[in-house]
């Protein structure tokens, strides 16, 4: 017997997430690169040579990878996917490890610097799943809906 396999999110539930996720990750960059603007301010005109601005802006990116990494190893959701019932699970015969979840968010910034080409992917994949689905060997599933709890009668 085997085991019944969930659904992949549409498009449009993706990128409803998306932008769930991206209100909570906006003001994790600003902190970061208002903390690397500040540290730039201090050393005056030696900052060029101690702080590049080629590092604030990794420190910002390794956040970010940080922020979603932190929640998919934890429970495969950001609290974006928790809102629309979307979960990260490995592709079969794959682990969710570390490698992976990095790779995944790298490789979602290189979809998204396509013009969204490895989102749009999707649309025409059988299964649904974009370039960083397959690059980083996991994948989105729809989770049901948990069934609604009877009100207590009242007395």
């Amino acid at each position: 017997m085997t085991t019944p396999t969930l659904p992949a999110p549409a498009l449009p539930r993706r990128l409803v997430a998306i932008v769930y996720d991206t209100l909570l990750v906006v003001p994790l960059i600003m902190v970061c690169v208002a903390a690397g603007l500040g540290i730039r301010q201090l050393l005056g005109s030696a900052a060029d040579s101690l702080l590049p601005a080629t590092l604030v802006q990794t420190i910002a990116v390794l956040s970010c990878v940080g922020f979603f990494g932190t929640f998919w190893l934890k429970s495969g959701q950001t609290l974006g996917m928790q809102a629309w019932r979307i979960k990260l699970v490995p592709m079969p015969g794959n682990e969710l490890t570390f490698g992976r979840v990095v790779t995944r968010c790298l490789s979602a910034l290189l979809s998204a610097a396509c013009l969204g080409l490895g989102y749009w992917w999707c649309i025409f994949d059988r299964r649904n799943r974009c370039w960083h689905d397959y690059l980083s060997g996991t994948e989105l599933v729809l989770l049901p809906k948990k069934p609604k709890k009877d009100k207590a009668p009242a007395s």
